[in-house]
């Protein structure tokens, strides 16, 4: 009611002590079924009445009792420790001297729960009459002095009959049966929080059976929280008064609805109905505010079924045409709104995140999470009450989940517009509710794996995946096989899971791709401000130009901060360990799962997969969403690097078995960016994580059964297919896929087992090595070449910096075009030192597999022309100011290239054809390496005696190719190779042109190029047969 009218009519005659006795005996059997006790004295000497008994304990079970035992008596010690709201307490800004977040205001500035003018639906702005304020204490005011004016303010009632109405002309309800109770124990006549269980009673007993007693309470329930609110400094007990007088009115409030007989009233649905007030609007004194609505969930509701029934089933849960819609004008949607990445409350934490100092942003960040995970427990508890509370409450519930996700499948576009979309905040908290819901069948033996039906997605699903790329099928297959309907009907198990999945896809995922934007778009407005800023001196004469100047600046820094803001705030969330670890388990349920799809089997992480996978794959897993394997990839990828103490405990053999089968069986997946993350996520599992050398996954690629037998082939597999993705920046992206690649060897490679799957590899799957080998030499050639090359640019334009003739826009162009060279040159020396280093481990330990016929002439070309570059003329044009900057480091790279010459140089043919290499085998370069090696004392004594004596073979071996040369003449055309006009030894007629020449030739051509050189037709695949004619004449 408003403040300003006046009370109830006079109330009918209060009923007389007896009556009063018998209605609490009635209501204290109906909540435990014992009758009342005695009154008996309290430690300070004070009777209390035996309407606070606290009833006995009954067991929990909904199904058996008729009734929940509710105690809503007053405990012997006021309640202290009752939860604050959170909604209250997520813009709090954490204080200096404590790490717990304070209890503050919401976003609104106002102070009260209802929601902002900028978030308040549209709704039309009437005048409201002014709000009259509670009667303020007296400085000298007592605990029991303030205890009875607050409630009798608050509930409007008193125990003096003369006493009409209140200081705001109100009308009050005297209370006789409890004023002759005091007057018959001599206690003091006067309202406390002992004697309130007993006045709220009498005073709802006497409203108007007509009326629901609600129409009393609920403006009594926002005066409380409106109290609360205002109180500030040392409360001396005050806040126990109110949390009491709110846990009984609370109760009072359920009662009035669930069970009136016990104020003397009939049952009688036109008044015992919570439906009229969730009409009106949150502000009114009649209206259902969110944090009563919160409370009664938390405190009352999980004990009345019904009343979730009848909420789930309102037109108001769910009442909205958008996604944005949704969080504001559904009966849930303001709960799950609440977060610390409003802007609002964003900027409370990180006023000024420019100058913050990193331990005060991380004091922040552990604040906001301290207060989000009570407010996300709050949520998750319900909505468990409302998937329990019956079918119906279920069934409404599922399907306000699902027109959630449904609604922001725009959230993955490239360029969302939030102006359309539901808030990061508001489907963070979805996401981290509906991983709580899944965690009672996510056990720790997948035992319940099995009831997670595919077919949920071909019966009606809630979910909507019609638009969504498939893992290995197109749109118009998919919209076939999806029209075919399976029958049944899916369990509550299927329904959260896929629910839980698009969650994460639209929000969580979602989430972590706007922190990657943000990292740009802090990037790019830093840099534009270093602009303006060196700018400034260009307006400073003219003041128009620099009030304009000063004002864009202005409007620069705001969205800067507004950036950082959010940046800081979103990493404060989404490194939220227990979160985290949550979505783990979650994930880890969804990778068995799709394994158990993609196998057709009963995988589970005690068992070992059979690989490869079947050639015929199955429907089921064609046609699923691609955001299924996506999702789990992505979200293990971002814990590995943000959260990784999150993974040690939760990650299991799953992980590994799902990125080796997927890269083992390439084409079950389509999209090769997909097949990526599958390497990324080896490879940051790999990356060292506090005692952990290897990181969360090293000890297990390294030492796991499954990964000895299948990891490294599917490694080299997708080495090789990675050459060709089919994107117009597949050229650039091999090299970062095979860095990544090369890690991961690098760090398993301390196991004898794979050296010896290398060698198996070499000598009996012939042609896929030989691929492997050839295209880790193109890349060794490319990468360094590409390097070495932007030596000498970077060498010119900082001599050119260091003159004082450059113009300052010539100047501004050099500096520019130096940090492209710079970055250009930096990136491939890391590629170049990567890929050496992968050969020199390789040829350490597998020297023969490198000097077969068809590569070694390759190999010994590659490792000549690159000892050519680092020591021959050449290297006088890589001095630059400080090479290390680049990772380039002339001496350590020599010495690699070194340890290759001396690893293959156990093999005859290796130093024939270093020898042969008629391009770039010069022995000045090996002279002058040797120089090098012994001015800077780089190779110990036993490998400077094994360079030495390589040496020589080289040069013995140049001797004999020359005098092998002048001893043959000329060679007879029909023994030469046409290709390399070398003499033929093993000569093959090709299928189609009929060309012959060298097997080892044609080989080697088609490590690069699966067409015929001669008539450029396929012969991938085409038999060569030894040309028999040419080999009888030789």
């Amino acid at each position: 009611m408003d403040n300003d009218q006046q009370g109830p009519p006079p109330p009918p005659e209060a009923p007389d002590k007896e009556k009063m006795d018998q209605i609490r005996r009635r209501r204290l059997e109906k909540l435990s079924g014992t009758t009342p006790k005695s009154e008996t004295p309290t430690e300070g000497g004070n009777a209390v009445s035996s309407s606070s008994a606290t009833p006995s304990a009954a067991p929990r079970n909904a199904e058996t009792a008729p009734k929940p035992n509710i105690n809503i008596s007053k405990t012997s010690t006021p309640p202290t420790s009752t939860p604050e709201n959170s909604f209250s307490k997520l813009t709090s800004r954490p204080s200096s001297s404590t790490s717990s977040p304070t209890t503050v205001r919401r976003a609104s500035e106002s102070g009260t729960l209802k929601r902002p003018r900028a978030e308040s639906d549209e709704q039309a702005t009437q005048p409201r009459p002014p709000v009259r304020k509670l009667a303020t204490a007296a400085n000298d005011e007592s605990f029991e002095d303030y205890s009875n004016r607050i409630l009798g303010q608050i509930f409007r009632i008193t125990l003096d009959p003369n006493e009409k109405v209140d200081s705001s002309n109100h009308r009050l309800i005297f209370l006789p049966n409890l004023r002759a109770e005091l007057e018959e124990e001599n206690a003091p006549i006067r309202l406390s929080s002992d004697r309130l269980d007993s006045a709220l009673m009498e005073a709802a007993s006497t409203i108007p059976h007509n009326r629901s007693i609600l129409d009393y309470l609920l403006p009594c329930w926002k005066r409380i929280t409106k109290a609360l609110k205002g109180l500030r400094g040392y409360v001396n007990g005050k806040d126990a008064v109110l949390k009491e007088a709110k846990r009984l009115c609370m109760s009072n409030c359920v009662f009035a609805v669930e069970m009136p007989e016990l104020y003397g009233r009939e049952t009688n649905p036109s008044t015992d109905s919570l439906t009229p007030y969730l009409l009106n609007d949150a502000a009114e004194d009649k209206g259902i505010c969110p944090d009563f609505l919160l409370e009664a969930a938390l405190k009352q509701i999980s004990q009345f079924a019904p009343l979730v029934t009848a909420i789930a089933e309102d037109p108001l849960f769910q009442m909205a045409t958008s996604a944005p819609g949704i969080e504001k004008h559904t009966l849930l949607g303001p709960f799950f709104r609440i977060s610390p990445l409003q802007p609002a409350v964003s900027k409370e934490y990180f006023g000024s995140p420019k100058t913050m100092h990193e331990r005060l942003i991380k004091t922040s960040q552990e604040a906001l999470r301290l207060t989000l995970q009570a407010h996300q427990r709050d949520l998750l508890d319900i909505i468990n009450l409302f998937v329990r509370a019956s079918p119906s409450a279920k069934n409404r519930t599922l399907d306000w989940f699902a027109y959630i996700v449904n609604s922001n499948h725009k959230r993955r576009a490239l360029r969302p517009d939030p102006t359309q979309l539901s808030s990061d905040g508001f489907l963070m908290n979805v996401t981290v509710v509906l991983d709580g819901l899944c965690e009672p069948f996510m056990d720790a033996t997948f035992s319940k794996v099995s009831r997670i039906e595919v077919d949920y997605l071909r019966r009606h699903p809630r979910v909507d995946i019609t638009e969504e790329t498939k893992l290995n099928a197109d749109q118009n297959a998919s919209d076939e096989y999806y029209k075919t309907e399976v029958g049944g009907t899916s369990n509550f198990i299927s329904e959260v899971f896929f629910l839980t999945l698009a969650a994460h896809h639209y929000g969580s995922e979602a989430t972590n791709a706007a922190l990657k934007g943000l990292d740009k778009d802090i990037k790019y407005l830093k840099s534009k401000l270093e602009e303006m800023e060196a700018e400034r001196v260009k307006v400073a004469g003219n003041p128009f130009n620099l009030a304009r100047f000063e004002e864009t600046l202005k409007r620069y820094n705001e969205v800067l901060e507004k950036a950082m803001q959010t940046k800081f705030a979103i990493e404060g969330v989404i490194a939220d360990k227990p979160m985290q670890t949550k979505s783990i388990t979650f994930m880890r349920y969804v990778t068995v799962w799709l394994l158990r799809i993609a196998s057709q089997s009963d995988y589970t992480p005690d068992k070992t997969l059979k690989l490869p996978l079947s050639a015929e794959q199955p429907d089921a897993f064609k046609f699923l969403p691609e955001y299924v394997l996506e999702d789990i990839v992505s979200n293990f990828n971002f814990v590995l690097r943000f959260v990784p103490d999150a993974m040690i405990s939760a990650v299991g053999d799953e992980v590994i078995t799902l990125c080796i089968t997927f890269l083992t069986n390439s084409d079950y997946i389509k999209n090769p960016y997909l097949k990526a993350k599958l390497v990324s996520l080896l490879f940051h599992g790999t990356w060292p994580v506090y005692h952990r050398a290897k990181g969360v996954l090293g000890d297990s690629l390294t030492g796991t059964k499954f990964a000895n037998d299948h990891l490294l082939h599917a490694l080299m597999k997708f080495y090789i297919e990675v050459e060709s993705t089919g994107a117009h920046t597949q050229f650039y992206d091999k090299f970062n896929i095979r860095y990544e690649i090369f890690q991961v060897i690098k760090c398993i490679w301390t196991n004898d087992i794979y050296k010896q799957r290398l060698s198996h590899e070499s000598k009996t799957n012939i042609e896929f090595f030989l691929k492997f080998v050839n295209l880790l030499l193109n890349d060794a050639t490319y990468v360094l070449d590409e390097a070495l090359t932007k030596f000498p640019k970077i060498h010119d334009l900082e001599k050119e910096l260091e003159s004082n003739t450059l113009t300052e826009e010539e100047r501004t162009a050099k500096t520019e075009e130096l940090a492209t060279a710079e970055n250009q040159a930096t990136s491939y020396m890391q590629l170049t030192n990567e890929t050496v280093s992968m050969m020199k481990l390789f040829t350490k330990n597998l020297s023969s597999s490198f000097t077969m016929p068809e590569i070694v002439d390759r190999v010994a070309a590659m490792v000549n022309y690159t000892l050519d570059t680092i020591v021959g003329p050449k290297s006088m044009n890589l001095k630059v100011k400080d090479s290390k900057k680049y990772s380039f480091e002339p001496k350590t790279l020599l010495s690699e290239f070194v340890d290759i010459y001396l690893n293959l140089g156990i093999s005859d043919r290796f130093v024939e054809a270093v020898a042969r290499d008629g391009r770039s085998y010069k022995p000045a370069n090996f002279d002058n390496a040797t120089r090098i090696l012994q001015r800077w004392e780089i190779k110990s004594a036993e490998e400077m005696q094994a360079w030495e004596s390589l040496k020589k073979r080289f040069a013995k071996a140049k001797e004999l190719e020359d005098q092998d040369e002048g001893d043959l003449g000329e060679i007879p055309e029909e023994f030469e190779d046409p290709i390399l006009a070398t003499l033929m030894e093993d000569p093959v007629i090709l299928p189609i042109s009929k060309t012959i020449v060298d097997r080892s030739t044609i080989r080697s051509h088609l490590l690069s190029d699966p067409m015929d050189p001669f008539n450029r037709t396929p012969l991938k695949n085409r038999r060569c047969d030894p040309a028999s004619g040419v080999e009888g004449k030789n």
